[in-house]
């Protein structure tokens, strides 16, 4: 599938700067420890939820899996949140699950194992997902002669009142693609064009009507069952194309109370998170994944986030973590057989933008979005962290980040995919032996795929190694090769390479 670029495709190369002496990091604000809620963090270090595609296809933690997230905790940043994870009990492929008790042992081996590689140092989050019914694009004589429902709308516009339904369906199937965009409605064409899509405004199936009594219990048991697991705390998914940002979303136009307005739209999400607090308690760290900007025509942008964040944080929630972009709303038509992928559009690219880029360039796109945001909450007179990401990948880039107020804790997604140890190695004054991210999305083509996600920068390297687990293709390893620190004196403040 096609990923949407800007028009200038102006080439952007990842900054170093220059790294700090051990000494110069021991000292920066970066490495200072910080409370979340009832968590005590070693330092300032973030890495965001990124779905691996490792877990079984009933959605257990694997040894793959577990391996992931143990050679993160090896580099200790200060906190890791495992991928979105869902909350209900249905199949979803490689994705790991939540919503049942019988997976929690999986869960609770991920969380020893960061517990392990880090010494304790590293705190573990699990961000709770969950997500309405998507299918894939149908083939269009398929779905014409059998999915489709005929209605009498159909008939009309076709001048058919009379025929019988197999006619219709033949005289439907005869139409060239434009005439039958005039002869279907718009969900119809969407249905057949891209695929369906379930929508929180779809009040009319009793599933969708009743979220508002049925999502609140379900987050809460989830979060119970991550506590269970020896999680440190949960991140709601309030963010990108999925069920609690589509509440929160400009878009939701339901009548019930739970859309519409900035408060009906916030009901839920604020009625999700109080009850996942009264399961937990207030000694487990309870926050959320949020957009600042929804980056579609139509949608919210910052002042209706920073409204929401700062009913979040005057409920009582212990972090947000701001993230933007990503949404069904502008992803690109995916081919027949395929299922829309949310960061194929405009808004995809806001949330995951490459070194191809505008004049705005990769690095730092949502900095200005956060720090409204903070300030927002600031000003309510709240104290809530807030985790600004995007794009980070230089020690001074994320210096810059707490030193002008754009966020309490930094978030490093890809720089952390393309070196795990960056943590370490800056804390040893061994910046300069960073492996940057060059931005160039090969891992968020690997996601598209659902094919199991991997580095282009260390995937191939020492393929032979002993212990190298290897994809499922057999021509990538699956982990990122060990950095042992050499006993070396550091030279510190060197660029890097």
């Amino acid at each position: 599938m096609t990923l949407w670029r800007p028009a200038e495709r102006i080439r952007h190369e990842p900054t170093p700067g220059r790294w700090p002496t051990a000494a110069e990091a021991a000292a920066s604000r970066l490495f200072q420890p910080l409370s979340v809620g009832p968590l005590r963090l070693a330092g300032r270090t973030w890495v965001p939820a990124m779905v691996p595609w490792r877990a079984t296809e009933e959605g257990f933690a694997s040894a793959s899996v577990i391996d992931w997230y143990r050679r993160f905790a090896a580099g200790r940043p200060a906190a890791i949140v495992v991928e979105a994870t869902g909350i209900r009990d249905v199949p979803s492929g490689p994705l790991l699950r939540i919503g049942d008790d019988r997976f929690v042992p999986g869960l609770a081996a991920i969380a020893r194992a960061v517990r392990e590689a880090s010494d304790g140092e590293t705190r573990l989050l699990i961000q709770l997902i969950d997500f309405l019914a998507i299918r894939r694009r149908p083939e269009r004589t398929r779905y014409l002669a059998r999915h489709l429902e005929i209605t009498a709308g159909h008939r009309e516009r076709l001048n058919a009142v009379d025929a019988d339904e197999a006619t219709v369906r033949a005289r439907l199937i005869a139409l060239d693609d434009e005439a039958l965009r005039d002869v279907l409605t718009a969900r119809e064409t969407e249905a057949l064009f891209v695929g369906y899509r379930e929508r929180v405004t779809d009040v009319h199936r009793p599933q969708v009507r009743d979220l508002p009594q049925t999502l609140p219990g379900a987050f809460a048991a989830a979060a119970v069952r991550a506590r269970a697991a020896g999680f440190d705390g949960v991140e709601l998914h309030f963010a990108h194309a999925y069920t609690m940002a589509s509440f929160l979303s400009a878009t939701n136009t339901r009548a019930d109370g739970y859309g519409g307005s900035r408060a009906g739209r916030l009901r839920l999400p604020l009625e999700v998170y109080q009850a996942t607090r009264r399961a937990v308690g207030a000694d487990f760290a309870v926050g959320c994944r949020m957009l600042a900007e929804e980056c579609i025509a139509d949608g919210h942008a910052v002042e209706d986030s920073a409204a929401f964040a700062t009913e979040f944080a005057r409920a009582g929630m212990d972090f947000i973590s701001l993230s933007r972009g990503g949404k069904f709303d502008d992803a690109a038509t995916p081919k027949v057989g395929e299922a829309a992928y949310p960061y194929t559009g405009p808004s995809g690219y806001e949330c995951m933008p490459s070194y191809y880029s505008d004049a705005r360039g990769p690095f730092g796109r949502n900095l200005g979005a956060c720090a409204r945001i903070r300030a927002a909450i600031r000003a309510a007179g709240c104290a809530t962290p807030i985790v600004a990401a995007g794009g980070i990948h230089s020690f001074e880039q994320a210096e810059a980040v707490l030193e002008r107020r754009e966020g309490d804790l930094v978030g490093f997604a890809r720089q952390a995919l393309a070196d795990p140890d960056w943590f370490r190695k800056v804390r040893a004054g061994r910046g300069a032996e960073v492996r940057l991210c060059r931005y160039t999305n090969y891992c968020e083509a690997l996601d598209q795929r659902h094919r199991e996600v991997t580095c282009e920068l260390w995937d191939r390297l020492d393929l032979a190694s002993a212990g190298s687990r290897r994809a499922a293709d057999g021509k990538r390893r699956l982990l990122a090769p060990e950095w042992r620190e050499s006993p070396e004196p550091v030279s510190g403040g060197a660029p890097a390479r």
